[in-house]
């Protein structure tokens, strides 16, 4: 049993607005009024700016801003300050940008008055071990990297990673019961897993560990997304 069911679920399945205009999205949040927690990401963020942002604050709505800054130090803090100001309540950034970075990151968002959580990507979900062996020639197995990435964030500060399901049960035995564990790769057995490559189902993730899913295109892209969240909130549910 996941150590979260005891919490609404509905705040734990985070829903990516994954389209490219403000009007796509805003009709995806109408279609969609039970999500409480959603997630913004690269494309909608340079189409819209923060314009987004203001209008899931204006519906009390909890905010994933899933940027994934990976720069130099400098840079970085900059950016996490910045974007701190939105009061978002989870950030992302790349493990692989360092350790002077991610310390960086976590000294630029404390001045904030409501800092958000900061999470390390440690291995994006649609890279598998042959990816990470030939093509980024890193000679770790797959699950082993995926945890030095997320123990040098908490190491730097970092409240959490994201990493896929099938990492988050040894990350959770090592990083500990407080360290966020954020899971996308999530799909029902029902939907379609599209390009990611490690994947699990929502309740497989949630007992493994996680503290929160991302799940997108089997909701979104449903011809029915309220029958498909619905389906998926009784099924981690039972």
């Amino acid at each position: 049993m996941s150590r979260y069911l005891s919490m609404s679920v509905t705040d734990k399945i985070i829903v990516p607005l994954d389209v490219p205009t403000e009007a796509a999205a805003i009709a995806l949040l109408d279609r969609l009024p039970d999500v409480t927690f959603w997630k913004v990401g690269l494309e909608l963020f340079v189409a819209t700016g923060p314009t987004i942002l203001k209008e899931l604050k204006k519906r009390h709505k909890k905010i994933f801003l899933d940027l994934k800054f990976h720069d130099i130090p400098n840079t970085v803090a900059g950016a996490c300050a910045s974007a701190s100001e939105y009061g978002v309540d989870l950030m992302t950034l790349h493990a692989t940008a360092g350790k002077t970075a991610l310390n960086a990151a976590t000294e630029a968002i404390a001045k904030s008055p409501s800092p958000p959580q900061l999470l390390a990507i440690t291995l994006l979900t649609s890279l598998n071990s042959r990816d990470l062996a030939f093509d980024l020639k890193i000679p770790l197995e797959l699950p082993e990297y995926a945890l030095q990435m997320a123990l040098l964030a908490k190491d730097s500060g970092i409240n959490g990673a994201v990493c896929s399901p099938q990492e988050v049960a040894q990350l959770r035995q090592v990083c500990g019961k407080d360290f966020v564990l954020v899971c996308p790769g999530v799909r029902p057995n029902w939907a379609n897993t599209g390009d990611q490559r490690r994947v699990m189902t929502p309740k497989q993730a949630l007992d493994a560990g996680a503290d929160y899913l991302v799940i997108g295109r089997p909701i979104t892209m449903s011809d029915d997304p309220v029958m498909a969240w619905n389906r998926i909130i009784d099924e981690v549910s039972t």
